[in-house]
């Protein structure tokens, strides 16, 4: 449905977006996370069409977005963020004139506009002015705005950015059933958000992918250690030398005593085993008895920390060894730039010493002139002493 292949995006001396790739699958929920100034927006800016990317090609459903812009904009339902709408048009002006704008006509639109109030939740409110809305209200008429047309695409920017809890739940339910009709790519930074309604996650930090895949497999591949949670009754106080009887643990480590008397613990091993089924089988010959035994979820959120911290590690690594070079590079000039300007000494001197020698050479020519100019003077007046 969206291929976005080596696609750059340029600001004078800044690179908004750094030679990316990837693709969103026909009915697929793809989420876009990221920082503040990730490239989030400068990306689906590119992929409406609302941006030209300084190099690379995005397609969305057969169509080049530079080339045939008209017909694969006219897949896109775009979101953006901030909800910029007409605050003085009722909701149904509002969804009217968007229809309009994206060339519905009579039975169609009336029927089109209908149909997006219906589903976004607005048929009460549908004759009231924008502006009496409130902030819940206001993304739904924007999102609505987007529906309309039935586009095959929709792109929504921070959806639910500043709206309250119950306002957030109600957005992203629509937004999951949006996803059984449409394709639809969601930027936000709230990862729960992204962990609870999109089937793939592309993380973006500093105009480059991180990462690409489903939330629960970058939990997964960002996990280092398997732990699981077990709360137990230990009369015997048996549960700190478990280790000894179970060399898979790594670490026991005590958590809190409950108050009907039972302990909580925490019991790490290596990420590839799970302890499960060997501690139901020992800790009942220890004479402890489970009461609760459950593994430790990771989060998106920790995962997304893990890539966006060892992304921050290699740039910096990156440039770390760039100054290196640069450094070698700038004292491997220095060298040379110093054997030049020894060199040019040299020959500035050798020039001086010929320059000195030439005129103690002419300075001698001069006096050796001077002095026969004198002996001849001095011949002639001794000849004219004689002839008198």
């Amino acid at each position: 449905m969206i291929e976005v292949k080596n696609v750059t995006k340029k600001y004078a001396n800044i690179t908004a977006v750094n030679n990316i790739s990837f693709d969103v699958k026909d009915g697929e929920i793809v989420g876009f996370l990221g920082q503040n100034g990730a490239g989030k927006t400068t990306t689906m800016n590119m992929i409406t069409g609302f941006i030209e990317p300084t190099e690379g090609k995005i397609i969305v459903n057969g169509y080049d977005i530079s080339k045939k812009s008209k017909k694969a904009k006219k897949q896109i339902g775009y979101m953006p963020e901030g909800v910029p709408l007409y605050m003085e048009l009722t909701v149904k002006e509002f969804i009217t004139y968007m229809a309009e704008l994206k060339l519905l006509k009579g039975e169609q639109k009336k029927e089109d506009v209908a149909k997006v109030i219906k589903e976004t939740g607005l048929t009460n409110v549908q004759n009231k002015l924008i502006r009496n809305l409130s902030r819940g209200y206001k993304q739904r008429v924007s999102l609505a705005g987007t529906l309309v047309g039935n586009p095959e695409v929709i792109i929504l920017d921070e959806p639910t950015v500043g709206l309250d809890p119950k306002q957030i739940t109600e957005i992203r339910s629509l937004i999951k059933e949006l996803g059984k009709n449409h394709t639809v790519i969601l930027s936000s930074h709230i990862l729960s958000e992204i962990s609870q309604i999109c089937e793939r996650v592309i993380i973006i930090n500093n105009g480059k992918i991180v990462a690409i895949d489903t939330p629960e497999n970058l939990e997964k591949k960002t996990k280092e250690k398997n732990t699981l949670f077990v709360t137990v009754e230990d009369p015997k106080g048996n549960m700190p030398t478990l280790k000894q009887r179970v060399p898979q643990i790594e670490e026991i480590k005590f958590l809190k005593d409950n108050e009907d008397n039972t302990k909580q613990y925490a019991i790490t091993s290596n990420i590839q085993l799970d302890l499960r089924k060997v501690l139901f089988e020992v800790l009942p010959k220890e004479e402890i008895t489970i009461f609760e035994l459950k593994k430790d979820e990771s989060s998106l959120e920790e995962a997304y920390i893990k890539l966006i911290d060892s992304d921050k590690q290699e740039q910096t690594s990156n440039e770390t060894n760039e100054n290196r070079k640069n450094k070698k590079k700038g004292n491997k000039a220095t060298k040379e730039e110093k054997e030049k300007l020894k060199e040019e000494k040299k020959k500035q001197k050798e020039k001086q010493n010929e320059e000195k020698a030439k005129k103690k050479e002419a300075k001698e020519k001069e006096k050796k002139e001077k002095q026969e100019e004198k002996n001849k003077l001095k011949e002639e007046n001794k000849k004219e002493g004689g002839k008198k």
